[in-house]
């Protein structure tokens, strides 16, 4: 998310910005982003100018009546039901205007750092230093899907049958080297470097997807829990109001609307039934409440339960700190987190790439790598970051290279982005299997995460990275074919015997 402030300020740069990240007509953007702006302060400034001209006459009310002016009392009654009307029609036109705003500025990539190099695509990305190891001379070399199913160890057609494509059954040998490769990643980084492992919920609300950027660019490419979203929702506002111990009229108009038509389980009924709509008129809600009990009751948000599968462990691990102010101490080293867990992507928008094998699967397993720092920390903890990827290849012996890559093949909230790119035998090139990310406080301002410096009363947002540490699957590829023996086995590289049966040196 942006800073309007910023934008206010510096209009010209987010046009640069945006406009070298591959936006469409990036002028435009913030032309209607400033023009929002100004509708919505000046919204803004006429309600509390309403509000003060109110509350004025309200009391000059009670010193006519108690003058017995009867007429100027009437008069200022006049007045004061005037100005709630002029106080409404901004506070309609103030939610409009911000809620379009938040909308247009939350569909807009985050900037690139300025070292970035400029580019379209991933032609533009920059080799860094020099590939390390020599890769192997295997020939000819077979792919890991050929090598896999001649072992009798990869089923893709059992998978196509009971899920689809971009699904794999991996077994035997080949299912206990996969898991050495997820075991082993997550002992390096715990025990080496120092990463705190969490064992994360696989699904997560929408907000959570929205905090990392996932959302709602890109919901094509998420897999959506489906259910009776009304339900989850009802339960939610009925929790909320119950707590509150007050209704009104819009909750119980709207609780009626809406459950007329929904049976609905226990414990919501139960829940409701304490609600009685004769306490309606009780207490006016206070804006800030009344807008999430509207939020809730949005028939937008009543089509599902709001849940996702996680496409990685990025969106759980990073929104461990979102709506939070850590003091600056919890930050004197950087907050740093890992988790092995499944992951899921629609893949919507790579059709006809890596149809064949386990390198673009709509489940697969990864190491996540988080990291919450200061502002003033987060460029050296992304090196750091990224050299912990590192080390797993070279301790797996596995030939890489590492790219910048360029403005036109960042990531949404990526301010700056290095890939890792192991050696593949078979098709004779580096192909990606890590991705780290420095993002600066784009998703800090999503999620409103923020830590507050010794002595200092205002707050500072976070900044957050993430990266892989690594792609289990595509570390599994990797190691089948730079490992591959003239019979058809895979040799366990050295790093991982321990984690497989004593003795067992081969799969297959």
């Amino acid at each position: 998310m942006h800073d309007i402030r910023a934008i206010r300020d510096h209009p010209a740069a987010f046009v640069s910005g945006w406009s070298s990240r591959g936006g469409e007509d990036a002028q435009a953007i913030v032309d209607k982003a400033l023009e929002l702006d100004r509708t919505l302060r000046a919204a803004q400034t006429a309600g509390q100018e309403a509000l003060a001209k109110r509350n004025a006459a309200s009391k000059l009310i009670g010193a006519a009546m108690s003058k017995k002016d009867m007429a100027e009392a009437e008069r200022l009654k006049g007045e004061v039901e005037t100005l709630k009307g002029e106080i409404a029609a901004a506070e309609g036109v103030e939610a409009e205007a911000g809620k379009a705003l938040r909308d247009l500025l939350a569909a807009q990539k985050n900037l690139a750092a300025d070292d970035v190099p400029d580019g379209e695509d991933e032609a533009g990305n920059v080799l860094v230093g020099t590939p390390w190891g020599e890769p192997r001379k295997i020939g000819p070399a077979k792919d890991h899907a050929d090598l896999g199913e001649a072992l009798g160890l990869l089923d893709f057609e059992a998978a196509a049958r009971m899920s689809g494509s971009r699904f794999a059954v991996i077994k035997g040998g080949l299912a206990r080297l996969e898991r050495a490769i997820g075991q082993f990643m997550l002992d390096v980084q715990t025990n080496e470097h120092g990463y705190l492992e969490v064992n994360p919920p696989y699904l997560v609300r929408d907000e959570a997807m929205f905090g990392t950027g996932q959302l709602p660019k890109f919901e094509e490419d998420l897999f959506r829990v489906g259910g009776d979203a009304a339900n989850s929702i009802l339960s939610d506002a009925s929790d909320m109001y119950l707590s509150m111990s007050q209704t009104s009229d819009d909750f119980i108009g709207a609780y009626l609307a809406i459950t007329k038509d929904i049976e609905l389980p226990e414990p919501q009924r139960s829940r409701f039934s304490r609600l009685d709509a004769s306490a309606a008129r009780l207490l006016e809600l206070s804006m800030r409440d009344h807008a999430r009990f509207m939020e809730l009751f949005d028939p937008a948000n009543l089509t599902s339960n709001g849940h996702y599968l996680i496409p990685t462990a990025e969106v759980s691990l990073t929104n461990l700190v979102r709506e939070q102010i850590l003091p600056e101490d919890q930050l004197a080293e950087p907050m740093r987190l890992t988790a092995l867990t499944p992951c899921f992507r629609a893949e919507a928008g790579s059709a006809g790439r890596d149809t064949r094998g386990l390198i673009r699967q709509h489940q697969f397993h990864k190491v996540e790598l988080v990291s919450i720092t200061r502002p003033e920390d987060s460029e050296a903890e992304h090196e750091r970051m990224v050299r912990c990827a590192e080390v797993v290849l070279e301790k797996l012996g596995l030939p890489y290279r590492r790219m910048l890559l360029c403005k036109g093949d960042m990531g949404f909230s990526a301010r700056k982005t290095f890939d890792l790119e192991v050696w593949l035998p078979s098709q004779g090139t580096y192909r990606e299997i890590s991705s780290c990310s420095n993002c600066g406080d784009f998703q800090a301002r999503r999620m409103d995460a923020r830590f507050k410096r010794a002595g200092e009363k205002k707050t500072e947002f976070v900044h957050t990275l993430n990266g892989s540490g690594l792609a289990v699957g595509r570390t599994l590829v990797a190691v089948m074919e730079n490992y591959q023996e003239p019979d058809g086995r895979i040799a366990v590289p050295e790093a991982l015997r321990r984690y497989m049966p004593e003795g067992v040196t081969h799969v297959g």
